[in-house]
Formats: structure tokens, sequence, C-alpha cells
């Protein structure tokens, strides 16, 4: 038995897996809130992240049915980029910065010039550094809080903080760390000069954790904490990783010929691959995986929070609001919506805001703008989608997760704006489940037992085939002239 953790913007899921029958037996989950200002500040409070977690471990051993006692290994996924800085007795200094936090745009510039621009960022770290990343908030804190910078004992990524809280070791996993803009893909390791630019007394090169390989454990769950939340005390804690690397693991996405794509808080789309093969695009994020490989992924900024907030102006629920999307047609009657209303990463718009276009007193209804909103978030995937297939990657079927993967209306828009068939994989929350199975994969490697991560994929990965939905061709033709107007405005931007 086997506990996965998904630490996510809008909450903390939890499931427990079965690795011997590759079942699920139990999930539970607890929300978050968000501390948002108009400045493009967003963060949160990591005590909630504490009380989820407790929540949702609770929640799905009690769904199982099993004894805590029974948790052989944990596996911790979190949202990527986010910053938590630690004082020497290990307590958090402020409010953790997410990856949706766009307040520190300008020490990016600031450190995208320094790198020589978004070629020069590629030649050195493999990634073109971007509003979100770690490393500017990093910058962003020594300038406006220097008194809180001055007690830096530790630098944590989301997911390093819950296995610090876990087991008492800070480290860092490949994957996650990739996102941070102060690791090197292609080697594997810190830029310790680049955090030495922002802080030259060394404060910050002193304070990054461990780094460790994907099948590594992070160590033993502390007596406390497994008597906190009811667990094995002799339970491990497994390396975990970015909520992409293990929605990659739990997608089966773990060598090449997969695509998969999440409808979550934002959008991403990513691919396996062996090589880190970077792009000429700055746009694509050609990150390390979680499986021992490389994850070439592109990120929006917006997509079921831009859903969310015109579902809730009309006070709809989900239910409704699919309806609503099925009563406009393609196209939502020349209605377009650019929904940047976080600014936007893919295509990079950091300081963009949200448009309603294209609106007359014939086509301004409920159901248009539903509708429009959905084509506009997909329409950004697509813009992405485009950019991995430039460099390479094939997309023959997508792998669609995340809460808008429930939506039927929403796959058939998918698989029409992408020309390519799509389909749900059995078990929804994948970055939980890509964590379970990454634990079982290290328990295995601690236990010299030495199970592939890909048998374990196929045992534990199942699709669902009530969700394949194929492309229609007229809707294909159709969205294509739709897409060429979303391009047109994009130009404009």
């Amino acid at each position: 038995m086997f506990l996965g953790i998904d630490c996510g913007t809008q909450g903390t899921k939890a499931i427990v897996l079965d690795a011997v029958s590759g079942n699920v037996l139990g999930q539970g989950a607890a929300p978050h809130s968000l501390i948002s200002a108009a400045n493009g500040r967003r963060e949160q409070d990591v005590q909630q992240w504490l009380a989820a977690f407790e929540q949702a471990t609770r929640d799905a051993l009690a769904e199982a049915g099993i004894s805590g006692l029974q948790i052989q290994a944990i596996g911790v996924s979190g949202q990527q980029h986010g910053l938590v800085l630690l004082d020497q007795q290990g307590e958090v200094l402020r409010p953790a910065k997410l990856w949706c936090d766009t307040e520190s745009t300008p020490e990016n510039n600031r450190l995208l010039d320094y790198l020589g621009g978004e070629a020069g960022s590629l030649a050195r770290l493999g990634v073109a550094i971007a509003p979100g990343y770690t490393v500017s908030k990093l910058l962003w804190t020594l300038e406006h809080h220097p008194e809180l910078f001055a007690r830096i004992d530790k630098i944590l990524l989301p997911h390093d903080y819950l296995n610090y809280w876990l087991t008492g070791r800070c480290c860092s996993e490949f994957g996650d760390a990739s996102g941070t803009g102060y690791f090197n893909v292609r080697t594997r390791s810190w830029d310790v000069a680049l955090l030495e630019h922002i802080d030259p007394s060394g404060r910050l090169s002193r304070a990054l954790p461990t780094l460790i390989d994907a099948q590594q454990a992070v160590g033993t769950i502390r007596p406390q904490i497994a008597q906190l939340l009811g667990l094995n005390p002799d339970a491990i804690v497994a390396s975990g990783g970015g909520d992409n690397m293990m929605g990659a693991i739990g997608t089966g996405n773990i060598q090449p010929g997969s695509i998969t794509m999440s409808l979550g808080s934002s959008g991403t789309v990513y691919a396996y691959a062996d090589q880190p093969q970077v792009s000429d695009q700055a746009s694509v994020a050609t990150f390390c995986s979680s499986s021992g490989g490389w994850l070439p992924l592109i990120c929006t900024m917006n997509l079921t929070n831009a859903t969310s907030a015109i579902r809730e102006l009309f006070a709809l629920d989900i239910d409704s609001f699919n309806r609503a999307i099925a009563l406009a047609p393609i196209g939502a009657e020349g209605v377009l919506m650019l929904p940047f209303l976080n600014g936007e990463r893919v295509p990079a718009l950091p300081h963009a805001t949200g448009s309603i276009l294209g609106l007359s007193s014939t086509n301004l209804s409920q159901a248009n703008l539903c509708r429009a909103v959905v084509e506009g978030t997909t329409f950004g995937l697509r813009y992405g989608l485009d950019l991995l297939r430039a460099n390479g990657i094939k997309s023959e079927t997508v792998r669609l997760i995340g809460g808008g993967a429930k939506s039927a209306i929403w796959r058939q828009i998918v698989a029409d704006i992408m020309d390519t068939p799509v389909i749900c994989t059995a078990h929804s929350e994948a970055a939980a489940l890509g964590a379970a199975i990454q634990a079982a994969w290290c328990w295995s490697a601690e236990n010299g037992q030495s199970q592939s991560l890909q048998a374990l994929c196929q045992r534990c990965v199942s699709l669902d085939a009530s969700s394949e939905t194929r492309p229609i061709p007229e809707n294909v033709i159709a969205y294509q002239q739709v897409y060429d107007r979303y391009r047109h405005y994009l130009r404009a931007l």
C-alpha cells in the first residue's frame, strides 16, 4: 500500500494505491485559499498545505478501509516554481510565492538581461527563465524584504517543503528543480554562480537543498508526523516531484510517443524525451522528468481559473456550465476571449489582461461567453502544442487529465482544436497517482526488489475507453478559422 499526495493550487489530494493489483482504493481532498493582489501577487499560507495534507490523508485511508500502518511509502507531488523560505529553526519566513505569481516580473526581466536574454538563458540553463519561476522570487525577496532575506537558511519548493515536514531532510529532485531557474537541465546541477550574482555573500547557495535522483528516498517519516497522520512509522518518503512530472508518471508518459495535456488551474502539455533536446523556442521548457529522462513542456497560466471565473460570474454549477457551452456554436457566434486573467506564460505575455472581443447586440449571451472562455483557454494549449510539434514531438494521441477533462463537451473541443484523438486515464488524479507509483518504485529499490517504473505504470495506469474522443473533420476546419483569428489578436498584443 502506498500513499500519493498532490499539493496543488486549489487544494491537496491524497490517494491510497495497492501496487500489487494496481487499484486505487481510496482518495481524499481538502482545499487551499489564495492570497491575491492586483499587482500579480499570488501566494499561499503553507500551514494550509499541512492541514490539508492531514485531512486528505485521513479521508483517503478511511475510504480505502485500511490502517495507515499498512502504508509502506509516501510520494509527494507539488505545484512547481513556488518559493518556501525557512530560517535556522526550520520556521517558514513568509507565505509561499506561487507559480502563478507575476509580481516579480521586473526582477525576472533584469535577471534575463544578465543572462543574455532568452538565448543566453537557454544556452546556460537549458530553459529560458520566465515570470513565475523561482529565481526571480529570490531577487524580489532581497529587494522587498531585506530583513527576511537576511534570515534565509533553506530554500525549498512546495514539494521539497512537504518532504522536509515529513522527514526533517532538505532535498530536491531533478524534475522539480528544473523549474527553479537556477538549475542546469543538461548537467542536472544547481547554477550556484547565478545565485551568487543575486547575493554575493553565498547565503543562497548555502541554503540549497541536496539534489537526489528520482528513485532515491528522502528518508523515513518522522515519528511525530507518523503519529499525527496515523501512518506506519517505518514508511519511507520518496523523492517526489513537481506536479507535471508526477502527472507524466500517472499517465504512463515515461517513454517517447505520448503527449499528456492537463486541464487544471494552469494548462500544461508535455512529452517524454530521452535526451535534453533544448528547443530554440523559449516557451518550450525542457525540464528533467522524474523518471530518468526529460520532459519538454509548455505551460499556460490560465485555464480552469478562467473558466471558473465565468462560471461563477453567472452562478452556474459544472453541469449547467457544460450545458451552456453546448448551446453555443463553434466560434461562439464571433465572441472570442483572450483569457489572460493572470498574465500569460505561453504565449509570453506576463503583463496581459483578459479581453472579450467581437461582441455585438446579437451575440452577447451567457452561452457564447461560456463557450468563448473554453475555446480561448484551449487555443492557448494549441499554441503550445504547435511549439512542441515544431520541436519534433509526435502527438498521435493526447492523454487528457485535470478537472476540465471530466467534461465531454470540453474533450470534444480539445480533440477538434488539436485535430488529435484524446482519451482520459481511468483515474483522474494523475499527479497523486504518479506520486504513489513513484513511492512504490522508490520502496522497491530500497528493499532490493528494483521493480521497473514501466512495469508499475503498466499495472497501475489504465485508460478510460469510454472517454475516447475523436476529432470531427468539419469541426477541425471550422476551428482552424477561429484559431487563425485568435492568432491575429495575439499578434496585435
